[in-house]
């Protein structure tokens, strides 16, 4: 007597792709935000590194900056190129991270343009991991600039009255305005989605901003008008702020509440509205 054949298990090609995707493996949970913030800065960075050309605004601004101005017009305008480097120096840092910023901006332009913002919006982690994963590469980036600037000036002859210390608080300072301003220049990029329009408009706010300012010159030297310009442009107060931390002049307390002020505002208004631009994309 032939006993009964034993049921025969469904081939794996029949079985169900979903029911076979989830037995393969178990499911993976939510990344966190700041581990997904700091894997977006690690990505921003090694783009850096298969392409150093992106760099090279970076230093280059700051180089032509901090050595020809002193050359050119250290004499005419402070009597040696040492005094000039007293008031230009710390400008000069001012000026370089502010025109640095365009870039994250530009950066998050082309990941919306080139389609990868689209693939980043499928992974199960917080929106705005990418944008602070980009502020942390640009932190990395100014930090860049900051160290031609001093070194450059070290080297020129420049002395900082205020030491190693005032020198790390002035870098401080002025990169922690530099990261409000890419939050503003990242709403631009999420709206514009061009990274050739954005440092466009960029160059056309920056580089005003940079030379009608005390930067370079003193604004009593200015007509009328552009010397109250100057008087009320964010980057003469920010630029004075770091003279009196670099230099020890006296008076830095009410210089640097005001940048510091400048920054939580431009950082208040700008991060709800990036965050709510990157959330609608797409």
């Amino acid at each position: 007597m032939s006993t009964p054949a034993a049921p025969t298990r469904p081939a794996a090609a029949e079985a169900d792709p979903i029911d076979v995707l989830l037995a393969g493996g178990r499911l993976r949970r939510r990344v966190g935000a700041l581990a997904a913030s700091a894997a977006f800065g690690r990505r921003a960075m090694l783009k850096i590194k298969h392409d150093p050309k992106q760099l090279v605004d970076s230093a280059a601004i700051p180089i032509l900056f901090t050595v020809l101005f002193p050359c050119l017009f250290g004499g005419a305008i402070s009597g040696s190129t040492g005094d000039y480097l007293k008031i230009l120096l710390p400008g000069v840092l001012t000026m370089s991270i502010a025109i640095v910023t365009m870039y994250g901006g530009a950066r998050l332009a082309q990941d919306v343009q080139s389609g990868a913002f689209d693939r980043l919006r499928g992974l199960p982690i917080w929106r705005g991991a990418s944008v602070l994963g980009g502020l942390l590469s640009d932190t990395a980036r100014y930090l860049f600039a900051s160290a031609i600037v001093v070194v450059l000036g070290l080297t020129m002859g420049y002395r900082p009255d205020g030491g190693t210390p005032g020198v790390l608080a002035a870098i401080a300072l002025v990169v922690a305005f530099g990261l409000s301003l890419s939050l503003l220049w990242a709403a631009v990029a999420l709206v514009i989605h061009s990274p050739a329009v954005v440092i466009s408009i960029a160059n056309a706010a920056l580089i005003p901003l940079s030379f009608a300012s005390n930067i370079f010159v003193q604004p009593s030297t200015m007509p009328g008008w552009l010397q109250a310009f100057a008087d009320a442009n964010p980057l003469s107060h920010v630029a004075t702020a770091a003279r009196d931390l670099m230099n020890d002049t006296g008076g830095a307390g009410g210089t640097v509440a005001w940048s510091l002020t400048a920054t939580a505002a431009i950082t208040l208004v700008f991060a709800p509205i990036t965050l709510r631009l990157y959330s609608k994309q797409g």
